[in-house]
């Protein structure tokens, strides 16, 4: 079966559960809307396999990844409530045998849970940035390039100005393992980093630079512990009560996608994750799709 033809009998399946949801429950516009969209995030996670012949390890594999993007417990759990629905709505009307939810074990969480960050948070902490100072435009540009393209610190602190195609909305990204990835962009944080270069890296640069992006204020590259110490403060002048590092920022900016909608494939392959699952999950996706992901689920996009 082609990949067309699997997406229009997922679809039909959706579409029937919505419908028979709506009258049975009476459900409101919005919550027919939220179960749509849950069951969304695993099409797009597969969207290679017929949605009746999921089973329990497909479903873990797909937990997993919630997990492991940082998305929070309570996202999860609703994600769960509402496959549980839709399998148990395919059991009943005999499309297929056993309800592969049923005996699933939701995997087990860290004690501690990454923190993630709000927009609203993120915004007042680019708040309390001291602009007064010549750092201000570099410490801006560090949360807008971890928040808006869910960098790594050390995936940060190694950028070059080699590394920049702005005029493509890309930044090329060296990975876990040495594995290149391009990165899209938003218009907000390529501008950012015109200013930052304007303002701050042509008056620091040096011999000693290494070509690399960000650096600090005698020209040398940035340390990791630098961008640890700029979060940690901006933090605290924002009154965040939170446990803040850099991986922070890449949680947020994961959680923030995934909780709008977007294709968790994309938002896989941004993130620079290994497939988790089978190869076939982890299909190529054109450049221009991943700017598009950007676009239309980042906020500071």
């Amino acid at each position: 079966m082609s990949r067309d033809q699997v997406e229009v009998e997922n679809a039909e399946l959706i579409e029937e559960f919505i419908a028979t949801l709506s009258i049975d429950r009476s459900l409101s516009e919005n919550t027919a809307s939220a179960y749509l969209t849950d069951i969304q995030k695993l099409v797009s996670f597969m969207p290679t396999k017929k949605l009746a012949l999921v089973n329990s390890k497909d479903i873990n594999d797909f937990l997993f990844f919630l997990n492991d993007i940082g998305l929070n417990p309570r996202s999860v759990a609703r994600i769960i409530s509402g496959l549980k629905s839709f399998y148990k709505n395919l059991v009943i009307t005999e499309i297929i045998e056993h309800n592969p939810l049923q005996t699933v074990l939701t995997p087990k969480l860290p004690k501690k849970l990454p923190e993630v960050l709000s927009h609203v948070e993120i915004e007042n902490m680019m708040s309390h940035i001291d602009f007064s100072k010549i750092s201000g435009e570099r410490d801006k540009t560090i949360i807008m390039l971890m928040y808006g393209s869910g960098l790594r610190v050390s995936e940060l602190t190694s950028l070059s100005i080699s590394d920049l195609y702005l005029e493509d909305g890309f930044i090329k990204v060296l990975g876990k393992g040495d594995k290149e990835r391009l990165v899209p962009v938003g218009a907000k944080t390529i501008k950012q980093i015109g200013y930052y270069m304007i303002h701050y890296r042509n008056h620091v640069a040096n011999k000693n630079d290494k070509n690399k992006l960000i650096l600090n204020q005698k020209g040398v590259p940035l340390s990791r512990i630098t961008v640890f110490k700029v979060l940690k403060d901006l933090a605290a002048k924002a009154k965040i009560n939170k446990n803040i590092s850099p991986h922070t920022l890449r949680h947020s900016f994961a959680t923030v996608l995934v909780e709008a909608g977007a294709d968790l494939r994309a938002v896989q392959q941004m993130l620079g994750h290994e497939s988790i699952t089978t190869t076939e999950i982890y299909t190529h996706l054109d450049k221009s799709y991943l700017k598009s992901v950007i676009e239309q689920f980042h906020p500071r996009s």
